[in-house]
């Protein structure tokens, strides 16, 4: 049957709040499907505001994969700010998708995509405006079968009680399989109900149901084991790795929003997958391997964006852009094709090593040279030998100085503070780092207008990485340190002003490092949390450590635990971590070596141009690097206008 928009309701809510415009949908490329012309109904949902959650490529991806199948649609969601909460509880209107205005309740399934764990709250608040029981285990065959997905589902325990289901991985070809289980439960009569649906999509051996494992624990708070419950559910959930990303070119007409949102561009992801090896990022490890697009689809993808959305910056994206086997190509071809016109370019990820003057060039053929961002992340040498950061001083002082020296006035360098072995000193060198690069700035450009910028945040320990085991650095120690460093920038009376100071407080990143390594046990402190009025955690004006600390604290009473136990104990290598049975492809054994590594300060090279390393994932995923040259080249592709044009001749090599 047609489900009914709510906007009618909604409507006359929007004059009292602020922003309105984020609610109305009808956005440049939005999609809307009859309801009853299809089987199987999704809403997606990126647990953020509006203007933070639209330009979200994994979101906007599902959207069109999903939209293009005959029997399904799928419609977008977001968190809702705090005015309209109440007003929509006063007025009972129902958690909507901005598409048509549908109520949440009435979708088959719905997907929430974390890109960070402070999304969690905002979840809890989207569910109970939809009238859907925050519990899994409450949940009936009336409602949506909840499911997440994105980077901080890898390690769903902490939302166990929360969601139905979770998904690791690329999204494409997995919303397109939990579709088809769907309709054919569906098409069936939904033979033994919700439950009966649950075991299909478990036994796939690709989605993780929660309520069919059971977890217990030793004494002192450990884990003792994580168990199947059900016959036929698999012992560990692997993650799903799309391969051939030619095949994927997604989005093809990017969702263009009426209100403002936080990146104003048309984004294309150029490769997915990183094997830099960097210790501490989580992102990498995760995506593994390394998948390029063809520098033929990339432009390809650009052109066809631009012209169905009328962008003029594209960001081409991926954890590091300048990696890219073919960016020299690519980024050529782009700036020849688009001279002339108001399009621009950008890498918003470049590595200090892979940055050179004639690829920035390239990049800023057709626009002002803005400031650039590098990340050196350590503030020591020796600390980027510990997170297998291979940059050296000397890389970093002979980038800046090519940058200032070809007109850059502006450099932008980013750091973590509580790495792993960090002291006092290897924080404080980022102050002579700073003073260095100002210092050579002025030299290599002749002008006293030169800035460095130096931004901060603090470092939490991720799951799937060689960092899980390590001790988090309680945000006490994180601001004294930080504190010291400040003082020591603005001590400087030569450079001091020339440098930017930059940093969030420890607070947060405790919250995070509770959220990101917790079990089911942290559940409760994530209701508590919400029920005591915790929503967009990730804000700095809605955050309050205070809350998270008063709902652990009573959570946690009467435990072998404390949210010190979850963040700044170190695991040893025997330790059952909560995420051990979801299989992101990365042996264990392997990650312990790397671990021990980093102690010792021993770096490892990129797999991509050296001998593998045996991490596990390809032959454990059945997957393999893929990286260029592919043969395909830009040469031929004319300059605009005409707009529209092919963009390799027909004589090019495919």
């Amino acid at each position: 049957m047609s489900v009914e928009s709510v906007f009618p309701r909604l409507e006359a809510l929007l004059p009292l709040v602020s922003k309105p415009v984020q609610y109305v949908g009808g956005e440049l490329n939005a999609v809307v499907k009859p309801w009853d012309s299809v089987a199987v109904h999704w809403a997606l949902m990126y647990p953020d505001a509006y203007e933070v959650g639209v330009p979200n490529q994994g979101v906007q991806i599902l959207y069109e994969v999903l939209n293009e199948r005959d029997d399904a649609l799928a419609e977008r969601t977001y968190s809702v700010w705090p005015d309209l909460e109440k007003l929509m509880r006063e007025h009972d209107v129902p958690q909507f998708t901005v598409d048509a205005h549908r109520p949440l309740g009435a979708f088959d399934l719905l997907g929430v995509s974390f890109s960070t764990e402070l999304g969690y709250t905002n979840m809890l608040t989207a569910l109970d405006l939809a009238g859907i029981p925050l519990h899994a285990r409450d949940r009936d065959d009336s409602h949506p079968v909840v499911i997440a997905g994105g980077h901080a589902a890898f390690n769903p325990e902490p939302i166990a009680d929360f969601v139905d289901a979770a998904v690791l991985g690329d999204g494409e070809e997995a919303v397109l399989a939990i579709t088809d289980v769907v309709r054919g439960w569906k098409d069936e009569g939904r033979p033994g109900g919700r439950e009966e649906l649950l075991l299909r999509l478990a036994r796939t051996g690709g989605v993780y149901v929660p309520l069919f494992y059971d977890v217990e624990y030793h004494a002192d708070g450990r884990l003792l084991r994580v168990t199947p419950n059900r016959p036929g559910v698999p012992w560990r959930v692997g993650k799903h790795t799309v391969m051939d990303l030619d095949e994927w070119p997604y989005p093809k007409a990017p969702i263009v929003p009426l209100a403002e949102s936080v990146h104003e561009r048309m984004s294309v992801e150029i490769f997915r997958g990183c094997t830099r090896g960097c210790r501490f990022c989580q992102a990498g490890m995760i995506t593994r391997p390394v998948r390029e697009r063809s520098a033929r689809t990339i432009a390809e993808m650009v052109d066809k964006g631009l012209q169905k959305t009328g962008y003029e910056e594209v960001g081409l994206l991926s954890l590091s852009s300048a990696d890219h086997s073919e960016i020299a190509t690519v980024a050529k071809g782009l700036a020849d094709r688009y001279e002339g016109t108001e399009t621009g370019l950008s890498l918003p990820s470049t590595r200090v090593d892979a940055f050179n003057i004639e690829l920035a060039d390239e990049l800023t053929r057709n626009g002002r040279r803005s400031g650039l961002t590098f990340a050196p992340e350590g503030g020591s040498e020796r600390m980027r030998k510990v997170i297998n950061k291979m940059v050296t001083e000397e890389d970093l002082i002979r980038t800046v100085a090519t940058a200032y020296g070809n007109g850059w006035r502006q450099v932008k360098l980013y750091f973590m503070c509580g790495l792993p072995t960090e002291t006092d000193e290897d924080v404080l060198q980022i102050a002579e780092l700073a003073r260095r690069v100002i210092e050579t700035g002025r030299q290599v450009s002749g002008s006293r207008d030169i800035r460095c910028t130096v931004s901060i945040g603090g470092f939490v320990p991720k799951p799937h990485t060689p960092f899980q085991w390590a001790a988090q650095l309680d945000h006490e120690t994180t601001d004294a340190r930080l504190l010291k460093l400040r003082d020591a920038i603005r001590a400087d009376k030569q450079y001091g002003k020339a440098i930017g100071f930059r940093y969030h407080d420890g607070k947060p990143g405790t919250v995070e490092g509770l959220l990101s390594r917790g079990d089911r046990r942290v559940g409760a402190v994530i209701e508590q949390v919400w029920r005591d009025g915790g929503r967009f955690d990730g804000w700095s004006e809605h955050f309050s450590f205070d809350r998270w600390m008063a709902a652990a604290d009573t959570a946690f009473a009467g435990t072998p635990v404390d949210v010190a136990w979850f963040t700044t104990r170190e695991r040893d290598q025997n330790e059952v971590l909560p995420w051990d049975h979801l299989d992101s492809g990365l042996d264990k054994d392997w990650l312990w070596e790397d671990w021990e590594d980093a102690l010792s300060g021993v770096e490892v090279e990129d797999c991509r141009w050296s001998p593998c390393f045996d991490c596990g994932v390809c032959d454990q995923m059945g997957t393999e690097i893929q990286v260029g040259p592919s043969g395909t080249t830009l040469l031929g592709m004319p300059a605009l206008p005409p707009r529209g044009a092919d963009l390799v001749s027909p004589g090019a090599a495919s």
